[in-house]
């Protein structure tokens, strides 16, 4: 049996965060316990948002509590203790975890798993400003600042459309302004809808074929959305997004969906980060000092691969997570992660179809978002105690 350990010290293994890895190490834990174990998750918020169903549901097609796991009744089946409090600072040397609030943690196993957030959005303050991260509160803050901007000049609100700039042209940037439109169109379906999208770069969804982006393309162009390229953003105020040129774009409501940023609390470790500030692993992905502290999900950065930000990515660590969490406490020679080189990518468009892409091949039909609605589903089930 792999479960050789010492009965005679009752071990722990800490979770820091409840992403898409460390959701999966509970759910198996749920069915294979480790004896003599403690398993601590800790969270800032009392649930997790599913990244995959964000979209659909700021589209209303999912309702917000379906894209949600509820962190207590999921640690409760498991039997493990859940932590709502910020880490503030972790010792690396003694295993400890300390917390704004709580009493200190002490581990023998830690896996980091808070994710990212979107690069830029701390250097600017506006209240028109909306980062998508952190996700659990992303659409009331959203719907928070529609409302403000509609009373923000004393008109009557029924003859004032927000205009929402999307600042991000990447995968998630399109996603979010295709499915904002939607949510907008709805909310006025009467009035005519402006958002567009802004970006550094010079072209939008980097990383995806060419048959794809031009597709993209075509479906925003039908929609209305702009796009405009080589903007990057220097200064927002409250109605306005300016770039480094001085040109600026009307913008009652900035949602920021730039690429992934580490988060500031990765900084303040103590453990070795790359030159964007998250926390570097080797393929087995524990961290670089050889200390039982490992980093998924966004978090962590393997040293050989240069893997993109991206939840497939983390699903696919959790069994690895788990084996090497297992042969740490048995003090046996931990797995090496390989990332997938190809991955089915499928983009919600808003309006009950998606963009799908795999190996070379793309399509844009009511049976994408079908097949993605029932991928979603299906995963979030298996947390949702």
């Amino acid at each position: 049996m792999w479960w050789n350990i010492p009965i005679t010290k009752r071990r722990c293994i800490v979770l820091l965060g409840i992403g898409h890895t460390n959701a999966e190490i509970v759910r198996r834990w749920i069915d294979s316990p480790i004896p003599n174990c403690r398993l601590v998750c800790i969270s800032k918020f009392p649930f997790t948002t599913y990244s995959g169903m964000l979209p659909g549901t700021l589209a209303n097609q999912f309702a917000i509590d379906e894209m949600q796991i509820p962190l207590g009744p999921l640690a409760k089946k498991a039997a493990a203790e859940l932590i709502l409090d910020e880490c503030i600072g972790l010792d690396v040397d003694a295993r400890v975890l300390h917390f704004a609030n709580h009493d200190p943690v002490a581990f023998d196993a830690l896996s980091i798993g808070i994710g990212s957030m979107p690069a830029g959005w701390d250097q600017h303050e506006s209240p028109s400003l909306v980062p998508v991260k952190p996700m659990q509160t992303f659409i009331e803050r959203l719907s928070r600042r529609v409302v403000q901007s509609r009373e923000a000049d004393g008109r009557d609100t029924d003859d004032r459309i927000p205009k929402i700039v999307v600042v991000g042209g990447g995968v998630a940037g399109v996603e979010i302004a295709f499915c904002v439109h939607t949510r907008m169109k709805q909310l006025f379906p009467k009035r005519s809808v402006s958002i567009e999208i802004v970006t550094s770069g010079e072209q939008i969804a980097d990383g995806m074929s060419s048959r794809s982006i031009q597709q993209l393309r075509r479906l925003l162009s039908r929609r209305s959305i702009n796009v405009t390229t080589d903007f990057r953003v220097d200064e927002v105020t409250e109605d306005e997004v300016i770039d480094e040129d001085g040109n600026g774009r009307r913008a009652d409501v900035v949602l920021w969906a730039t690429g992934a940023a580490a988060p500031p609390l990765l900084g303040s470790l103590n453990l070795p980060t790359d030159d964007r500030g998250f926390l570097l692993t080797d393929n087995t992905l524990r961290t670089t000092t050889g200390a039982p502290i490992f980093a998924v999900g966004d978090s962590g950065t393997i040293e050989s691969e240069h893997t993109p930000k991206a939840g497939v990515f983390a699903v696919r660590q959790a069994p690895v997570l788990w084996q090497n969490l297992v042969a740490t406490l048995n003090r046996t020679t931990l797995s090496r992660y390989t990332p997938q080189n190809e991955f089915l990518r499928i983009l919600n468009t808003g309006d009950d179809k998606a963009l799908l892409q795999y190996k070379g091949y793309s399509f844009h039909a009511g049976w994408c978002w079908q097949l993605k609605r029932w991928i979603d589903k299906r995963f979030i089930q298996q947390y949702q105690v």
